[in-house]
């Protein structure tokens, strides 16, 4: 599992098809890691893109930090990142929070990225999106064991089990993610989403919480669509061969145009 120096930080990555021309970026969301992109839909990107999944702050197998959850540092990880693959400009996905952090990424370095796919990102300002995000961390869990255990054909071992539950113990209750997912809870009501240059997918699900925040996002953003996915905020575990094949239709279609 390669860890990476970042800025004086350890930071978990997995990259698939270096070789190709076009890279994509897939950021996940809080109290997740990069396994809900890894074992489904990674693969189906990785036969057109160079893939590179990383684990945020604290999240998976990256370094620990008691605080810097907020946009601006986690866009600021995101091109460090970025700065040390030496990736100059990138196609960029991120689901729940990470849409956020996508979303807050591109307005700030427009000229680092291509087109933009936002999955499931709530509205920091309602309080029960918040709270969706802590209901389907529990969900990602058995989502998590169910993989591992079928990709390796062996039961997580219960050090492991308590080593993962114990990461997310720290994430609940000794850093400042909460509080400071609910200090960008304007986030959305003060960006101003006409200077996004960057052809942006709305993946939402259509029983989903969230899809107002997807509908009100295509109104704002020019250069966008919406599609719906059946399901609700859990598409990529429900759903995750249908989104990974939209997500390659939709790049590889702007391309062709950019292109063409």
């Amino acid at each position: 599992m390669p860890v990476i120096t970042v800025n004086n930080r350890q930071v978990h990555i997995q990259e698939l098809n270096k070789g190709a021309d076009q890279t994509v970026v897939l950021v996940h969301g809080m109290f997740s890691n990069l396994s809900i992109y890894y074992f489904n839909i990674a693969p189906v990107l990785a036969k057109h893109f160079h893939v590179v999944m990383y684990d945020l702050k604290s999240h998976g197998m990256s370094e620990r930090f008691p605080d810097g959850y907020d946009l601006d540092n986690m866009s600021s990880d995101l091109i460090g990142l970025m700065d040390h693959l030496q990736l100059e400009k990138v196609h960029l996905a991120g689901y729940s929070f990470g849409g956020l952090i996508v979303l807050k990424t591109a307005l700030k370095y427009p000229d680092r990225i291509d087109q933009l796919v936002v999955m499931e990102a709530p509205d920091p300002q309602d309080e029960k999106a918040r709270n969706i995000i802590d209901e389907y961390s529990k969900e990602f869990l058995e989502h998590y064991v169910a993989n591992f255990t079928d990709t390796t054909k062996v039961r997580m071992g219960k050090r492991q089990m308590e080593k993962n539950h114990r990461m997310y113990e720290f994430l609940f209750n000794q850093t400042s993610i909460k509080a400071d997912m609910i200090r960008e809870k304007d986030f959305l009501g003060e960006a101003d989403f006409s200077q996004l240059k960057a052809s942006t997918l709305l993946l939402y699900g259509t029983g989903s919480n969230c899809r107002p925040t997807g509908e009100w996002l295509q109104s704002q953003i020019g250069n966008s669509g919406l599609e719906l996915i059946p399901g609700d905020h859990n598409i990529p575990i429900q759903e995750p061969i249908l989104i990974a094949e939209t997500i390659t239709q939709f790049l590889s279609k702007t391309l062709t145009q950019n292109h063409g």
